[in-house]
């Protein structure tokens, strides 16, 4: 299997002086002027909430290039007693690939050793889901993509196309040829099966070199083949009417990326491999007298390196000198560990709680779009840099208004499906009100209250000496802190199961069964300590249950794992199930309240959540509607200190 790899992988700033060098030597810029119409969504206004109708990925698929194979064959294999694997014990994939029936982790082709049979050899065994893009990792059915009143971006557009959302501007040059490529990806609209990918990073690049100033034309998509490639690239170089063009995927060490190997057959490679991330294969090049950059294809990546290389080439063509875009200080939340010799792109949310303004990285991951469409701004991590600790101050590029973000409210704690209904409400009202929300369990809201990094937090952690909620940890952990404890809603929380519930799951009993998997939540999260509770209560030991180690931060993630396939049960509120069509067998009645400073009681943020959940008729119909909800306390003061 031939497999390509990185001609270079530069510093950004030489990558930067030797693409800018290789323009001029090929005299490449040429401004023009003219007018052109706009693509339509762009800079329109939601007039509804849109949520998704499907899951992305939906299908669980490679993260990287290597084989596909059941985790328990790679058990015991070690650098000292290297473990052999036949053909048919694995499949080969490349990054993006549906993982073959029966496979439940991804090997990297790095970390494997060929064998002249056919077979391979590995050094180290591979943990459940390893380099696995499990269903709903990005985006859960029925999950809040845009709120009303929203002003539509490109990477919004690329999130609602991500899920199937087929229906709901500028003028001037550089001519842009934005192609995407792969055999893996259809157009919005078409039937899907296992393996397809919805193609939206088109409209995502076209949209922003829109933004920038350019005229972007979508072409077709090209399949995985160097001929049709090279033909394509031989067409749009020498039309007159493309004054650059843009590739999407094929830029990096795939048995079927291209682009480089046909780049070097037409023109001039002047870089292949920059060290940033996300982004590092992108590519740089000259045909014809035209500039090409080839972008990787997760569409993190492709938007970043796009922003990086391609904007400066609009501004170029525009006559214009390179923007500077605003930067803040902030404080980072939480820790943040980045990898030594690379420059890390982190998108972070934004919000100002009394006189700090807190960054809180909104996720990575190269094929995230939800995390980039969430961002008010990138950090910058230096190549020299290990990590940023918590309370640490670091510059953040700002991707929203200083307006914008001092009118959002942070929220840190437990996840609720509720949020989304309180944030599309707040969107509404005018000015409108932004909520940040960050889902590190209740244990991590009532630090960062303590840390005075949120305006609220939600908890419902239950003592197991005093059946009481919340109340004893908050005098325990924040005794100083003056606040008030308000009822959100009691909830049910139980275990989740396939319509029909197919193994018979009765309760946490079940857990110790060999053929039961559990999917939990993270440490520190209130629905986590009602697990370990139960497990208590039964004499089942954490390393009994299959699964019990695998985490996630949220209900609806739980709910897409269990509907995926992906796990048998795991513990989540019935308004997860609801959503999903899955089976729900109640476990508890428990109380989620919100914890709120009094030092930002008076806060008009806090306010309107506050008025919002105790007389807006639309909120509480609309949460009793998900399911699973009690709301007679809703808007209770249940202790104060």
């Amino acid at each position: 299997m031939r497999r390509n790899i990185y001609v270079d992988n530069l510093p950004l700033e030489e990558a930067q002086q030797r693409w800018q060098s290789a323009l001029r030597e090929h005299d490449c810029i040429q401004p023009r002027e003219e007018l052109i119409p706009v693509d339509q969504a762009l800079g329109r206004i939601t007039a509804r909430a849109v949520y998704a109708p499907n899951s992305a990925p939906f299908y669980n698929s490679a993260a990287m290039d290597g084989i596909a194979l059941d985790f328990r064959d790679t058990i015991g294999a070690s650098e000292a007693r290297p473990r052999r694997l036949e053909t048919g014990r694995f499949t080969p994939v490349n990054t993006g690939n549906a993982l073959p029936e029966g496979c439940n982790a991804v090997i990297m082709i790095e970390d494997l050793q060929p064998l002249a049979d056919g077979a391979v050899e590995i050094i180290a065994p591979a943990p459940p889901w390893q380099h696995v893009r499990t269903i709903g990792e990005d985006i859960v059915i029925s999950e809040l993509l845009l709120p009303e009143n929203h002003v539509v971006r490109p990477i919004d557009l690329g999130a609602l196309l991500a899920t199937g959302v087929a229906e709901i501007i500028v003028k001037v040059p550089p001519a842009v040829a934005v192609i995407p490529t792969g055999s893996e990806i259809v157009q919005p609209g078409e039937a899907l099966r296992p393996g397809n990918i919805i193609e939206f990073n088109s409209r995502i690049l076209a949209g922003y070199l829109s933004q920038w100033g350019a005229q972007a034309h979508r072409q077709e998509i090209v399949r995985d083949d160097p001929e049709l490639l090279r033909r394509k690239l031989e067409d749009v170089t020498a039309n007159p009417a493309f004054d650059l063009v843009v590739i999407n995927a094929g830029a990096s060490a795939g048995s079927r990326d291209f682009t480089a190997q046909v780049l070097e057959q037409l023109g001039t490679v002047v870089v292949h491999g920059v060290n940033i991330k996300p982004g590092k294969p992108v590519i740089l090049a000259i045909v014809n007298h035209k500039p090409v950059i080839g972008l990787p294809g997760y569409p993190v990546s492709a938007v970043l390196t796009l922003r990086l290389f391609g904007k400066a080439l609009v501004d170029q063509w525009l006559g214009r000198g390179p923007e500077e875009n605003p930067t803040i200080p902030a404080l980072m939340s939480r820790p943040l560990p980045s990898k030594l010799g690379t420059i890390d792109f982190v998108r972070v949310k934004l919000g100002q709680v009394g006189d700090k303004l807190i960054a809180t990285p909104t996720g990575h991951g190269a094929g995230a779009v939800m995390t980039l469409v969430q961002a008010d701004g990138i950090l910058t991590v230096p190549a020299a840099s290990e990590g940023i600790a918590a309370g640490a101050e670091v510059q953040i590029d700002l991707l929203r208004s200083l307006k914008e973000i001092a009118n959002t409210l942070v929220f840190i704690g437990s996840h609720d499906n509720i949020l989304d209904v309180i944030t599309n409400l707040l969107h509404r009202r005018r000015p409108l009100i932004r909520l940040s929300s960050s889902h590190v369990g209740s244990m991590g809201g009532i630090m960062a209250i303590k840390r005075g990094e949120a305006h609220l937090a939600g908890s419902h952690l239950l003592d197991e000496a005093s059946g009481e909620y919340n109340v004893p940890y908050i005098k325990k952990i924040l005794g100083d802190v003056p606040l008030k404890l308000i009822n959100l809603a009691w909830r049910q929380q139980g275990l989740l199961v396939p319509k029909g519930n197919p193994k018979g799951i009765t309760g946490f009993a079940d857990l110790k069964r060999d053929d039961i998997s559990f999917i939990n939540r993270q440490r520190g999260a209130g629905t986590r300590i009602l697990t370990d509770l139960h497990l208590n209560k039964l004499g089942i030991a954490p390393e009994e249950v299959t699964g019990y180690h695998r985490e996630e931060y949220t209900h609806m993630t739980v709910a897409s794992a269990v509907a995926g396939g992906n796990a048998d049960t795991g513990l989540a509120i019935m308004a997860a199930a609801r959503a999903l069509d899955l089976d729900f067998i109640p476990v508890a009645k428990e109380r989620y309240d919100l914890i709120i400073p009094t030092a930002h009681a008076a806060d008009p943020k806090v306010a309107a959540v506050l008025e919002l959940i105790n007389t807006s008729r639309e909120f509480h119909d609309t949460v009793t509607g998900l399911g699973g909800y009690d709301l007679s306390d809703c808007g209770k003061l249940m202790y104060e200190q």
